[in-house]
């Protein structure tokens, strides 16, 4: 045994070592990943950086999505929208799906070890009955793989779970965004319908009188049109923002999974915080520094994505170039046989067979070839994916800052706007009553009001809006999903 030991003993290293070098040469198999530079501008145009110079200097952190949404109404209905949600419900089950496909890749690298118990009768040539009977454990085609064939496939199958991780994170980061925007809808449409009916109450009184002045010749049927015409226009615009209310409702109702809660049914109805101010007006958020581009690498989970994708396509390339090499598979058993059942298991019955494959591939018509080819091309679709990813991200944290400073100046001469639309009216009311001023001129003067407030309720809900997206394109704090917490 021992003169056995020492002649095989420096062919057993050699091979030992020759299959280790195979086995690591085919870990290289797969390319050498490179993150592609980013094919933005290193600094956000000059237009959005004009209200954010200090902010674009340094980056600062995200703040979570509980500090940024102050409001604890909006809180409370993002932490419903998280539970209930019907699409972030798939999305989260995406990530399990792909976790189970992980989890069979990395299943391949194993072998599968199988208990068999197997009897045949045939008939002999002799007119006799030939019987065989086994019992054992068997290993069926386990391949083993030296050039990192089933590795690569493990790879691209860890890359896809990430990637899948990272597009439920920009599920809930969107799921966020739209629960804040449909929130705010709400508070809007709710201003407008009271705008509207106390608008609507005023000018039937206003047409109640001018119908009498008509009728002892104090005014005339233009001024008694006129007020018509504002009445009917006010039940008008009063019937459009009732319907769009219930829109709005409805399609908060959708992204939250159930019915508006009641405790913020009762939110929408309250008075506002303050005399002569409204709850968009009162509404804060969290400051929100904008960073430099290149944060948005780290923070947008969807560029994450983007990337881990590509790092899947990089690793089915590997898979693919592995196919040109030899690929062994080893079947093998241990166990007992006998040509009788009650001998199956005595002494002398047991043994064991080794049957192991290589299949080296010679002529496949390009098939091999072909499957590389395909596994490049997909690397590259990967690459302009990824690359418009950053591009997509980079136009929106733009346009989001440009609109944040221009609604700004917008807010300002609307609010300035209704003050003096405000004053006009009171004035046109007392020149009215001195007999200065016509009934025209106060119908007028009255509409010209009522636009304006309409229009701040509106550019309010446009800032507060455009906040929300902002912290979405910045790449906002998430939770965990819900699988990856009780994991």
């Amino acid at each position: 045994m021992s003169d056995f030991y020492k002649r095989f003993r420096p062919l057993a290293l050699y091979s030992t070592g020759l299959v280790a070098t195979v086995f690591i040469a085919g870990c290289a198999l797969i390319p050498a990943f490179e993150r592609p530079p980013a094919p933005v501008a290193s600094a956000w145009p000059v237009s959005a950086n004009v209200a954010d110079a200090s902010a674009t200097n340094a980056a600062s952190a995200t703040p979570s999505w509980q500090s940024y949404l102050t409001d604890p109404t909006l809180r409370q209905l993002v932490t419903t929208a998280l539970h209930h949600n019907r699409d972030l419900r798939v999305a989260t089950l995406n990530i399990e799906q792909a976790r189970a496909q992980l989890g069979l890749r990395r299943a391949d690298q194993f072998p599968t070890v199988n208990a068999a118990v197997s009897g045949a009768r045939t008939p002999t040539s002799a007119g006799g009955i030939s019987s065989t009977y086994s019992a054992g454990l068997t290993v069926t085609a386990y391949e083993l793989d030296f050039f990192g064939r089933v590795a690569s496939l493990k790879e691209q199958a860890l890359a896809q779970y990430l990637a899948t991780t990272e597009a439920a994170q920009a599920a809930q980061l969107s799921l966020m965004a739209t629960v804040a925007q449909g929130w705010l809808a709400l508070l809007a449409d709710e201003e407008l319908l009271a705008a509207s009916t106390q608008t609507l109450a005023t000018r039937e009184d206003s047409l109640r009188l001018v119908a009498l002045k008509t009728r002892y010749g104090a005014a005339s049927d233009l001024e008694l049109r006129l007020a018509q015409t504002l009445r009917e226009s006010a039940r008008v615009t009063l019937a459009q923002q009732q319907r769009q209310r219930a829109l709005d409702e409805n399609a908060l109702a959708l992204v939250l999974g159930q019915a508006l809660p009641a405790t913020s049914r009762a939110v929408l109805i309250a008075p506002a915080p303050l005399p002569h101010s409204s709850r968009l007006a009162a509404l804060r958020f969290a400051d929100l520094p904008a960073g430099l581009p290149s944060d948005l690498l780290a923070r947008r989970p969807d560029i994450r994505a983007a990337e881990q994708a590509l790092i899947a396509s990089n690793a089915n390339i590997g898979a693919a170039r592995a196919a040109f090499f030899p690929r062994i598979a080893l079947t093998a058993g241990v166990g007992s046989a006998s040509t009788e059942l009650a001998g199956l298991f005595k002494d002398g019955s047991w043994g064991w067979t080794l049957a192991p494959q290589l299949l080296l591939p010679i002529f496949d018509a390009g098939r091999n070839q072909a499957s590389l080819d395909a596994a490049r091309v997909g690397r590259d679709i990967a690459v302009a994916q990824y690359e418009k990813s950053i591009q997509s991200a980079f136009r929106e944290v733009a346009d989001a800052l440009a609109t944040r400073s221009t609604l700004s100046q917008q807010l300002q001469a609307s609010t300035a706007l209704l003050q003096a639309e405000s004053e006009r009216a009171r004035l046109t009311q007392l020149r009215l009553d001195a007999g200065a001023a016509s009934q025209l001129d106060w119908l007028d003067a009255q509409r010209s009001q009522f636009a304006a407030q309409q229009a701040l309720v509106l550019t309010q809900l446009a800032a507060l809006q455009n906040q929300v997206l902002l912290y979405k394109v910045l790449g906002g704090a998430t939770p965990a999903p819900a699988s990856l917490m009780t994991k």
